[in-house]
């Protein structure tokens, strides 16, 4: 078990909350304390990743899932001395590319008038999964239910985030990473996760079969089966405690 100060911090991904992590938390739970942290009312990485820093223990390891990622490594950038170990989960470190810009406004000029947001659409989410799970009704109402309860201000806020291209920057990261990506996502390539491998000093990639994007509600057991040894490691060689 971890040292009582030493905590694992769980940053989901673009409207999505505490509930991304409901299959994987309680495993989690039993190697260190998690707290599922949130982005509060920020605007910006930096802003969001400061209200993470806040939620944050003395000592912790970070996982960020897909926009969760960048902030992740925002957070690593401004208090390093404090992160034992990162994992990052279906993310990048590329910039939006202008096709991506263009449909996060056009989704934003087509979300309903405050106080009638429904969440993501179907379609967007359907699109966002594995083939297999394009149908899957329980998973697909799942998501949409994480972006109603964030609602409409959460989501204008997070489709006006900049994501700057962190190609350059990611090689001042030290700390012991792990890059988690899925063989069949269609929003984050498994060109982007090598060169997150690539890019930090030390980083190893695993690659989750038969999954698309949203990899801890997909796979949440191979997932597990991967980060668990992977944090246990961590502990045994004493990187965070």
């Amino acid at each position: 078990m971890a040292d009582v100060q030493t905590g694992l911090v769980l940053i989901p991904g673009f409207m999505t909350d505490e509930t991304l992590w409901q299959y994987i938390q309680p495993t989690l739970e039993k190697i260190m304390p998690v707290t599922a942290a949130d982005y509060g009312a920020g605007s910006t990485i930096e802003s969001m990743a400061q209200h993470v820093i806040n939620l944050c223990p003395p000592r912790f390891v970070l996982l960020g899932f897909s926009l969760g990622g960048y902030i992740a490594r925002e957070v690593v950038y401004n208090i390093p001395d404090r992160v034992a170990g990162l994992v990052l989960i279906a993310t990048s470190a590329r910039p939006d590319s202008l096709e991506q810009n263009k449909r996060k406004s056009a989704a934003a000029l087509a979300s309903n008038p405050a106080g009638h947001f429904g969440g993501l659409s179907r379609s967007s989410i359907a699109a966002s999964l594995h083939p297999a799970r394009a149908r899957d009704d329980a998973l697909i109402e799942n998501i949409r239910a994480m972006g109603q309860r964030l609602g409409q201000d959460a989501f204008m806020r997070q489709s006006a985030v900049g994501r700057s291209d962190d190609r350059t920057r990611i090689n001042s990261l030290h700390c012991p990473t792990l890059v988690i990506a899925a063989a069949d996502d269609k929003l984050r390539t498994l060109d982007e996760a090598r060169e997150l491998q690539n890019g930090i000093s030390g980083a190893s990639l695993e690659i989750i079969e038969a999954s698309g994007h949203m990899i801890p509600l997909e796979q949440p057991q191979k997932l597990l089966h991967i980060i668990t040894p992977w944090l246990q490691s961590r502990l045994t060689q004493g990187t965070a405690t």
